[in-house]
């Protein structure tokens, strides 16, 4: 996941030094932050993302019901509907891997990305 992130980031960045990136990232992607952010910073040492900050927004889980139009969230995959307990559900959200923004080094106003990662 790392490596994906980091390449959406280098084909925004154009070779520009990256000071900060802000990643959308659903709760059925299983983020571990701490392996991330080790795997991230290994990766990007030497390049225009080395010490660039990380902000992630965690995106939960989102369903919407054919069966009666319900929507229900929660922080783990939803397989009955709360409303009539039918099991004909979409994924409308939580499995996201989004790029948000870059903020780049040598500007102050961050460079909108959103790209899906992956």
């Amino acid at each position: 996941m790392a490596a994906a992130v980091l390449e959406a980031v280098d084909a925004r960045a154009a070779g520009r030094p990256v000071r900060a990136l802000r990643l959308h990232v659903g709760a059925l992607q299983r983020l571990d932050r701490s392996v991330f952010d080790q795997a991230f910073a290994m990766i990007a040492d030497g390049g225009v993302a080395q010490d660039a900050t990380v902000d992630v927004v965690e995106v939960v889980v989102e369903v919407r019901c054919h069966g009666c139009a319900a929507t229900a969230t929660g922080p783990e995959l939803i397989t009955t509907c709360p409303g009539c307990a039918g099991h004909d559900l979409e994924l409308v959200a939580g499995d996201d891997l989004v790029l948000e923004s870059i903020t780049l080094a040598d500007r102050d106003a961050p460079v909108r990305a959103e790209q899906e990662v992956g």
